[in-house]
């Protein structure tokens, strides 16, 4: 037996904190910042009262007025996530302070070249994404208590009030809940590695009993946000400046590019946890959805991004489970994939009441003249693709990873 055991100390297995992935907060960033240095005073006091000055209309102005600052005091990780943060949130409300039918397709230089050498510096898109919305974007309001959503709070807020922290603030939850999946994933992937059975076994239940979780969390939305607000205030805030009727040339960033450029908006596509649950279980999404979601991981911190390209590189669990003859592991293995299938299920119908319900109803409102909701992005997510779509085809593609056992 001595020499396989030799084999085992070889065999390079995955680990969390190479991909800087948190043991207890995941994808999430552990105990975000709330303040940057005094130096970047001006970007704070706009940012904290960013709702206030989109909903009055001197957002713009404000900004106009603001100085051109130097990103060199952004000393630490946490201080340049929540720079990233704060100018994708300025930047959002500058372009859509006035809605969608008069968004601004130039963003000035004091607020373009920071933005954008932030997002250089962090790998990241200059735009806003998961990761600032998300990810960045809650604080625990007392530290020793539960992580549950009256004891969370966002860090930088936009029009929407109690809807848009409920929208983020469930999103956290959801990001929390996949930490299981996430060690579950690492677990299973090292299980197949030395052939461990039992090990990959117990991994394949537990990534299991994860998704339904996060389905369950997923369910708060109803209690917290406002399909309503949702629809009319929030989700023109999201959008981006690509694959987008109201911005078809892109944004111009002064100072950085004559050309204007195009970037999605904010998406859950963008949430590495699905990405990694489908490399896992081996879901094969259609040629058109698949270049999407590959298109989305470019908006993700580039650590969640190698760890998608590292389960992809893994051996297959698939050939793994259909080679073992085991039936307990085929089984466990489409527990998986139905859960994953009704979780995307799941989320088909909040997003049909989110975005479908709630578009038909602001129609019945809608005076014929201008300002209404945003009319161009109606049948579309805020990552410009159309959205329900979609969202049965990559829920159809799960159930057909289903395996059938032989004989």
């Amino acid at each position: 037996m001595e020499p396989q055991s030799q084999d085992l100390k070889t065999t390079p297995s995955l680990s969390l904190e190479r991909f800087h992935i948190s043991e207890d907060y995941g994808f999430l960033l552990p105990n975000p910042l709330k303040e940057l240095p005094d130096h970047y005073r001006p970007w704070m006091e706009i940012a904290n009262k960013l709702s206030h000055l989109i909903e009055s209309h001197q957002l713009r102005a404000q900004v106009n007025k603001m100085p051109l600052l130097n990103c060199q005091f952004l000393k630490s990780y946490r201080q340049r996530r929540l720079a990233h943060l704060v100018l994708s949130f300025i930047s959002t409300g500058y372009v859509w302070q006035e809605g969608e039918r008069e968004p601004e397709e130039v963003l000035p230089r004091n607020l373009a070249l920071p933005f954008v050498e932030v997002s250089k510096n962090l790998g990241l898109p200059p735009i806003l994404a998961h990761s600032d919305l998300v990810l960045t974007n809650w604080t625990m309001r007392n530290p020793e208590g539960p992580m549950d959503i009256r004891n969370l709070d966002t860090v930088i807020s936009l029009p929407g009030g109690e809807s848009l922290r409920g929208f983020i603030l469930v999103t956290v939850l959801v990001e929390k809940a996949a930490v299981p999946g996430i060690k579950a994933l690492v677990q299973a992937v090292n299980a197949i590695l030395q052939r461990s059975q039992d090990s990959l076994l117990q991994a394949l239940q537990r990534l299991r009993h994860c998704i339904q979780d996060i389905t369950r969390t997923l369910g708060q939305m109803h209690d917290y946000v406002d399909p309503d607000v949702f629809y009319t205030v929030i989700r023109i805030f999201l959008s981006g400046w690509r694959d987008n009727p109201a911005m078809p040339a892109g944004l111009t960033y002064e100072g950085v590019s004559k050309e204007p450029l195009k970037y999605s908006g904010g998406s859950a596509a963008q949430s590495t946890v699905l990405h990694a649950f489908d490399e896992f279980l081996g879901i094969r999404h259609s040629q058109e959805n698949a270049d999407f979601l590959h298109r989305m991981r470019d908006y993700m911190p580039p650590s969640h991004k190698a760890f998608i390209e590292e389960i992809h590189s893994a051996p297959s669990l698939r050939d793994h489970v259909l080679s073992s003859g085991n039936d307990q592991l085929l089984t466990a293995y489409n527990q998986c994939t139905e859960a994953l299938a009704e979780l995307r299920s799941y989320h088909l119908t909040i997003v049909a009441k989110y975005l479908i319900t709630a578009a038909a109803k602001a129609k019945d409102k809608r005076p014929s003249h201008p300002p209404g909701p945003p009319q161009a992005l109606e049948q579309r997510g805020t990552g410009g693709t159309s959205v329900l779509r979609f969202l049965k085809s990559v829920r159809d593609k799960t159930l057909e990873a289903i395996l059938y056992q032989h004989g």
